[in-house]
């Protein structure tokens, strides 16, 4: 070993141990002050009503106030990016989402600026939220099965409407479609709003929708439910039937859940998931969670992090067989 190499790891022992308190302080210690939560979309959505819901349970069990930030805008891209750069300290969280975390590697791949895997370590999934196809009265479908059949009989002769381009409500219809074997027009629109407000009007006779936002519409008998696309019926819909039930296998959902910063102390992240688990056990957070149109979904952080793998791979396939691209 020359002197030049000894001087080097000298060195590098003795940044270890100069380190080795601060870095016992955080494992230890955590969370000694509050933490800041960032979510990628506007207040209101559901990504913000449930990581609001969560962090709530978890400032009252720390003792420590968590701060929501919305950070909206760029389809999520700046608010991820700015917490994968952040310290790795568990002070700085993110709410991934199907969108941020799942479609945009590969729907906006030229344009990203994080690494949806590299730059972050997964702590737990919070909630998956079901979507459903939806349909106006008139329409003469009143199941899936009639729907395939309708849409085989006419190829590219029907069209739904979606929140926009690229939304999950988007790439599940063109997944549906892919695995079906139908061809049906895409509507997009500028929002679920709009959407829905076509549809009730008669000008668009299909949706795709998530539950939340189509449930009071359905119940109030202004558009009829056809499918929902999570692999078992929605616990707020039980009488209406899961897509599966009629195209097997098929399973898509919107979810939220919160990530950390790549390199975070292992121990932080094993903290976050297991306090988010023992809250998501709890009956009225889980109760609350179904009220608000979701399916708790705890998981482990390496069942997020295999749960993430697994949701790129899905949508990126769908992107490449729909050919969608950003408007």
């Amino acid at each position: 070993m020359t002197i030049a190499t000894k001087r080097r790891a000298l060195l590098a022992g003795a940044a270890a141990i100069l380190a080795a308190p601060s870095i016992a302080r955080a494992q230890g210690a955590w969370p000694e002050r509050p933490i800041k939560l960032v979510v990628p979309f506007p207040a209101g959505q559901a990504a913000d009503t449930f990581g609001r819901l969560i962090a709530e349970r978890l400032s009252a069990r720390w003792k420590q106030q968590i701060v929501v930030e919305n950070k909206g805008g760029g389809a999520g891209i700046p608010a991820l990016e700015s917490v994968a750069k952040a310290p790795p300290d568990g002070y700085t969280l993110v709410v991934g989402t199907s969108g941020t975390i799942g479609i945009n590697p590969s729907f906006m791949k030229g344009q990203m600026t994080y690494d949806a895997i590299a730059d972050f370590a997964p702590c737990s999934n919070i909630f998956q939220v079901p979507l459903i196809i939806v349909a106006h009265p008139s329409h003469p479908a009143n199941s899936v099965a009639e729907l395939i059949a309708q849409a085989k009989a006419a190829p590219g002769k029907l069209g739904y409407a979606s929140a926009g381009v690229g939304a999950s409500q988007h790439l599940s219809m063109e997944l549906f479609k892919a695995k079906a074997g139908v061809d049906i027009e895409h509507v997009p629109y500028k929002g679920s709003g709009p959407a829905m407000q076509d549809l009730l009007a008669g000008h668009v006779t299909l949706m795709m929708d998530s539950v939340t936002s189509a449930i009071a519409h359905i119940r109030n008998g202004k558009i009829k439910p056809l499918g929902v696309t999570t692999l078992k019926r929605a616990p707020l819909l039980p009488d209406v039937p899961a897509i599966s039930e009629t195209v097997p296998g098929f399973d898509a959902a919107g979810w939220s859940g919160i990530l950390a910063p790549a390199k975070t102390p292992r121990p932080i992240v094993e903290k976050i998931s297991a306090d988010m688990r023992a809250e998501m056990a709890v009956p009225e957070v889980a109760k609350r969670i179904i009220e608000l149109g979701g399916i708790a979904h705890p998981t482990t952080p390496e069942e997020y992090a295999a749960f993430i793998k697994a949701e790129i791979e899905k949508w990126a396939e769908v992107v490449r067989i729909s050919g969608a691209k950003p408007g």
